[in-house]
Parts: structure tokens; C-alpha cells; sequence
């Protein structure tokens, strides 16, 4: 039994159902999760703490800087007592992606969605093509599968080196730890890497200085290595960001062996490239832990993960939702969800009548939701559903007791949930049922990844379930995660390679200019799950009379940046800053909060960041905003 807050049990076949005689079976008072505060037991102790000794200091980041798009947070810290008593996340700007699709070509949501983010604007596209497929009944042909994910490989090449050394990276750099933590930096000038051999660093302090921003090597070469995977995602998809060649039913790319080859020859440069960025990110987290033990508590937060899974097995994979657990359990990342650190499902059916969306403290109206009560094979869904769920806009005043934030609130089972591509390699691990392949082993507590030949040798490497989860793990899961994406790729590669000896070279079920005949007239439904650098992404389309009817985005920095739900849980960036000691110098005219912003860079925020929508005067007016993704 997976679900423990939601009334919902299975029958001897697997099916859901509701848990009979529960009046009213989703109202937030009758469904409850356990929660040991709330928001009114955290105000009485900061008044009683102000009353007793006034080291209270409000801080209000506003913006974060060196995340990917607009966001603050606000923090109340007890700097007596080296703690963090309250945190509040907020997205400042609204996006509207979902108002602008209503009511056009459900193909067009593939270009506009995209515009959603500015930094990973491949995989709306992708995820926008699975949920228009899937409502149109259409399967991509093996090769299509197979372009997808190669495609989406070199994507995540793109993204994981861009967190780890331009955007958290500097965190951790000379010009950072010597200006807010100066007591570390001796200790770094002495400390040798166990991992020189690999990155070719002696001392921490070389590490570090490599670190620093514009003129540090590693921010230097990071740079070079995200254009190397945008390269190799154009060379599938003609551009990036925003590809025009995804299409419903695989892709209207020219696909040839000289295609093939020019990707071959750019992924062979990543794997020594990745064995140097595991070396980093294991010496990194070694440092700081030996230095002081509390940096394993910074950022920490209960091993409650969520993935759908990533990168479809060509032969499994048939677009319906009918047979979703079965090609979502053959995808090469395993779909899942951790509570508490167990797996406790890797069926995509049990993570959609699972998810639900929240308002209560985000700047929007309450909808109706009693569309649908069930999802398309009969198991209950709620009204709190994104299938039922409307994007009304209300913007009001702050207020921390009413509404605070344009992201809304996903809970899965009504529990608090963490997105991450680092999600991947737990569920992934755990599962174990991965396909048949030469480069990748799951455990049960660790992936096993061997490492093909280039300028060094070839290896093995293995990523392990950490034992405590906190914000030094995130940044090595992402490091291993480069690696686990870069290896799906070369599987992809040589599986492209197979199906043109055997003469398949159609990537799309039916030529571009053929979909019309293909757009469905009655009432469909569609679920796009897919996967972004951050973690898990969806989507979810209803068409009516071949319109779009109903479009929801849910990106998995709104999972992370989430404000309080309707029961006073906290999101998973708020959870993880209050579970932060304040370890560098308390004294208010030094503090900084470092450690309460290298939490929440940890999780590589994307706040939705490049075109939005706001009503004025009755006219729909578009904002176009670049992403303020420097340096400090």
C-alpha cells in the first residue's frame, strides 16, 4: 500500500479505488497528514525568543542571485542559537504558459510551453509531445524513441555542468569561503584531495581557486562543456533552446549516419570530463564534513523523492496511458517515489492519482475541480487534480498567513515531496529494473557505472543512497547524474546505430504534414511525464473539438519552491533552510546566511524565467525578461 494520507486501496488486480464510507474522501480536513508544527506553534516560539533575548534578525533575499530566474526567500534567524526559526519561499513573477495554450492547436503547445523556461527549453517541448500523443494515440516509431533520448542526454549535459560551476559552484570557491568562512581557509591550503589523480588538484585550496567565478578553470571549462551538449543537442534537433523538430508521434528531424557521427565524436569528449567532475564533487563534501560535522546537517530534509523516470525504451514505449506502468517501468530511469527514504511505488499510474495542487497560499483562485473523477483506466482522482485543476490568477498583497508566492503547492499523497535529477538515481537504484545494457547496474543501494575508454582508462564508478540527505549530496548526486545521462546517451547512440544497419529511418508514427487528420474531435486526455535538469516535469492536456480545454504545467522547481500547504507543511526549500545550522560568524554585522543560500542553491532553483503574462486594462500583455543567471 503506497498511500498513506489519501483514502485510496487496491484491489487483488492492483486497481484503485476510494476506501468506502469517507464522506467528503478529499477534503483537506478529512485526509490529513501527520504534521508535528505549525505555522502558529513557529510564530509563538520566534515571540517568545524575541522577548527573551532580541537576537532575532529578519533577512529578506530578494533576489537570490546565481539561480536561474526570480526568487526570494525570507528568513527568520535565531542567531543566538545558530539557527534558522522560519523560511518562506517566493516566485515574484507569474507564468502564464497555461492561459496563453487555452483554446489553440494542441500542437502548438509544444513551441509555446517550451518558452516556459529559458535555460532547459528542450524538455517542455519533449514533455508537451508525450501528452499530445498520448491523447492522440499515437506511438513513435523505435528510432524516434531513440533520437528523443539522445537528444535529451546531451540536454542534461547541458544543464548538470551549468549548476554545478556557474551557478552553486562559486559557493563553494576561494572568493566565497575566504570572504564568509575565513576559518576554513587554512584548512584547505592543507588538505589534500583524495581525488587529485582524477581533477588534478592537490589542495582543496587549488580546488577552490579554480571554483571562483569568470577566472577559475572549472567555471571556465564548465562554460566550454555546456556549449559542447548544446552543440550535440543541435545537431539532432537544428537549435537549441526551443527545437521546432519535436513533434506528436517522435520527431521531423533529418536523421543520417553523418548525424550520428558528429554527436558520436562530441560525446566522446564527456566521459573524461565527467570523471573529473565526480572527483570534484566527491572531494568537496569530504572537505567541508571533516572540517565540521553540522555541514552534514546543512540543507538536510527527509528522503521524500519524486521521478517519473526518464529516456523510454524504444520497443516498450506506445504513448497510452493504458499500458503506462508497464513502458514507464522499461524507461532507463525508473520511475518512483521515496518516503522516508523507501520506495514505495514505480507505477506512473499510483504517481498521478497521487498528485495534487494547492493555492492556499499562492496567487490564485480556488477552481471548481469536479471535472473528472477518475483518471482514463478508472482510478480516483480528486478535485485538487491537475486534470481538474484551472490557472486563475489572483494577484494580491504579501501576507505570510494568506497568500505569499505565484507557485502553487504540489503534494504527492499530501506529503512533501523533493524533485531532482539526483531523484533518478535513487529510483533508479532501488528499483532495479532497468533494461538489459553494458554500462549501468542497479543494486538496490547503489548504480554502478562503467565508464568507457577516451584519454583515460576505462573505469568504474559507483553511486551510493547517502545516509543523510543535505545539500553537499544533491550537488555530487547531480555530478553522478551527468555521468548516468552521458551513458544513456552512448546506449541510445549505439542503438541508432542497429536500427539504420537494419534499415529503420523513420523518427516520426506519421509525417508533419499529415497530423491534422490525426487530431481527435471528442474529448481526449494526455500526460506528458518526463524529466528536466532539476527533476521531475509534467504536463497535463485536456482537448476538446481539437482545442486544447485545459493545459497544466507543473516544473519541478515549482515542486521545490512550493509555500505552505493547507496543513502548515512547509516546501522543500523552506523545509531545508529550517533544518540549517548557522555555522559561519553570528555576529549580525558579518552575517551573511551562506549556508541558508547554499541550501536552497542546492536544489538549482529554475524559476520560470523568460516571457510572462499579466492582465491590464483588459489587454493580455507580454513581458520579456532575460535570466539574471551571473555571478554575485
Amino acid at each position: 500500500m503506497c498511500f498513506k494520507n489519501l483514502p485510496i486501496e487496491f484491489d487483488a488486480d492492483g486497481n484503485a479505488r476510494l476506501k468506502e464510507g469517507i464522506a467528503d474522501p478529499y477534503a483537506v480536513a478529512t485526509s490529513r497528514p501527520q504534521v508535528s508544527r505549525n505555522d502558529a506553534d513557529r510564530e509563538a516560539e520566534i515571540q517568545r525568543l524575541m522577548a527573551a533575548n532580541g537576537h532575532i534578525k529578519d533577512i529578506n533575499m530578494d533576489p537570490v542571485t546565481r539561480v536561474a530566474g526570480a526568487l526570494a526567500v525570507n528568513v527568520t534567524a535565531d542567531l543566538r542559537g545558530r539557527r534558522y526559526l522560519d523560511a518562506r519561499s517566493q516566485a515574484t513573477l507569474f507564468r502564464g504558459y497555461e492561459v496563453i495554450l487555452m483554446g489553440r492547436d494542441p500542437r502548438d503547445a509544444i513551441f509555446v510551453s517550451s518558452r516556459a523556461c529559458g535555460v532547459c527549453g528542450g524538455v517542455h517541448s519533449h514533455c508537451s509531445a508525450y501528452a499530445i500523443e498520448m491523447a492522440m494515440g499515437l506511438t513513435p516509431p523505435p528510432l524516434g524513441t531513440v533520437v528523443r533520448n539522445m537528444q535529451e542526454a546531451a540536454e542534461m549535459g547541458y544543464d548538470n555542468p551549468l549548476h554545478l560551476y556557474l551557478l552553486a559552484g562559486p559557493d563553494y570557491s576561494e572568493a566565497v569561503v575566504k570572504a564568509v568562512n575565513p576559518e576554513l581557509w587554512p584548512k584547505a591550503e592543507q588538505w589534500r584531495c583524495p581525488n587529485e589523480r582524477t581533477h588534478g588538484f592537490k589542495t582543496m585550496a587549488e580546488l577552490m581557486t579554480e571554483l571562483n567565478p569568470l577566472t577559475g578553470k572549472l567555471y571556465r571549462e564548465g562554460l566550454d562543456f555546456t556549449r559542447l551538449s548544446r552543440e550535440m543537442f543541435s545537431v539532432l534537433a537544428g537549435k537549441y533552446p526551443h527545437p521546432q523538430t519535436v513533434v506528436p508521434g517522435g520527431v521531423s528531424s533529418t536523421v543520417t549516419m553523418q548525424t550520428l557521427n558528429e554527436y558520436h565524436a562530441k560525446l566522446g569528449r564527456l566521459f573524461d570530463y565527467a570523471q573529473k567532475m565526480l572527483g570534484v564533487w566527491n572531494d568537496i563534501p569530504q572537505f567541508f564534513y571533516e572540517c565540521d560535522e553540522r555541514y552534514m546537517q546543512v540543507g538536510t530534509r527527509p528522503m521524500n523523492l519524486i521521478d517519473p523516470g526518464y529516456w523510454d525504451d524504444p520497443y516498450a514505449y506506445d504513448a497510452s496511458y493504458e499500458n503506462c506502468n508497464a513502458w514507464g517501468e522499461r524507461r532507463w530511469s525508473t520511475p518512483g517515489v521515496l518516503i522516508d527514504g523507501e520506495l514505495v511505488t514505480t507505477r506512473l499510474t499510483d504517481i498521478n492519482i497521487g498528485w495534487e495542487e494547492f493555492v492556499e497560499h499562492s496567487y490564485y483562485e480556488q477552481w471548481a475541480g469536479d471535472r473528472y473523477t477518475t483518471d482514463p483506466l478508472g482510478n480516483p482522482i480528486g478535485p485538487y487534480h491537475p486534470w481538474n485543476k484551472r490557472t486563475l490568477p489572483m494577484p494580491t498583497g504579501k501576507s505570510w498567513k494568506d497568500k505569499y508566492t505565484w507557485a502553487c503547492t504540489p503534494r504527492w499523497d499530501r506529503k512533501v515531496v523533493e524533485a531532482g535529477a539526483y531523484a533518478r538515481l535513487f529510483t533508479t537504484a532501488m528499483a532495479q529494473k532497468q533494461p538489459a545494457n553494458d554500462f549501468i547496474e542497479a543494486t538496490g543501494h547503489s548504480l554502478r557505472m562503467r565508464i568507457p575508454k577516451g584519454t583515460s582508462p576505462q573505469s568504474e564508478v559507483e553511486w551510493q543512497v547517502p545516509e543523510v540527505w543535505n545539500a553537499f549530496e544533491r550537488n555530487r548526486g547531480r555530478a553522478y547524474h551527468y555521468l548516468f545521462s552521458q551513458l544513456v546517451g552512448l546506449i541510445n547512440l549505439l542503438e541508432a546505430y542497429d536500427l539504420f544497419k537494419k534499415g529503420e529511418h523513420r523518427v516520426a508514427a506519421v509525417p508533419p504534414d499529415k497530423l491534422d487528420e490525426h487530431i481527435p474531435k471528442d474529448e481526449r486526455r494526455g500526460l506528458g511525464w518526463w524529466g528536466a535538469g532539476r527533476g521531475m516535469l509534467i504536463h497535463h492536456l485536456v482537448m476538446d473539438g481539437g482545442k486544447i480545454a485545459n493545459y497544466q504545467i507543473c516544473t519541478p522547481s515549482t515542486i521545490n519552491a512550493s509555500p505552505r500547504d493547507p496543513w502548515d507543511q512547509p516546501g522543500p526549500y523552506e523545509e531545508a533552510v529550517m533544518n540549517t545550522p548557522i555555522i559561519e560568524d553570528p555576529d549580525p554585522a558579518k552575517f551573511t546566511s551562506i549556508d541558508m543560500l547554499r541550501t536552497i542553491r542546492s536544489f538549482d532553483p529554475c524559476m520560470p524565467c523568460t516571457t510572462h503574462v499579466h492582465t491590464g486594462s483588459g489587454t493580455v500583455v507580454r513581458e520579456v525578461n532575460t535570466c539574471s543567471c551571473g555571478t554575485d
